[in-house]
């Protein structure tokens, strides 16, 4: 079982997300990549927050096919391309997350491959067989 830490000795966080996560000795990681904006059919929204459902969706995606589920993310990692994005990306990212929420990073970044792509999400999720 996965342990979420807030610790009382520092601030609470910014957001909807843990300070850390211990992982139990034993468990089963799964790493995902990055995740871009782009719909199967490659349509790519023009909004972020729609662009970050369709990462989020991604790694949900990778998730099932290992067998897990959104409460096994232990930690993900949003870059976008503008502090005007970050509201879009963090409504997404609060729609999706569990209960407790995972470790959390925010960056923002210059850029992507193609200039359409405002966020990027990765992610990384454990479970205890």
């Amino acid at each position: 079982m996965l342990r979420h830490l807030v610790p009382a000795a520092i601030r609470r966080p910014f957001a909807r997300y843990s300070h850390a996560v211990e992982i139990p000795a034993g468990a089963r990681l799964l790493v995902v990549s990055g995740q871009l904006g782009i719909s199967p059919d490659d349509e790519i929204p023009e909004d972020v927050e729609a662009q970050a459902a369709l990462c989020l969706a991604a790694i949900e995606a990778c998730l099932l096919e290992a067998g897990m589920a959104r409460g096994d993310i232990v930690r993900l990692n949003a870059y976008v391309t503008d502090r005007a994005h970050m509201p879009g990306y963090m409504a997404a990212r609060d729609r999706f997350v569990a209960d407790p929420p995972p470790a959390s990073t925010l960056m923002i970044v210059s850029g992507f491959t193609r200039p359409e792509f405002k966020v990027e999400i990765e992610a990384l999720a454990a479970r205890a067989d």
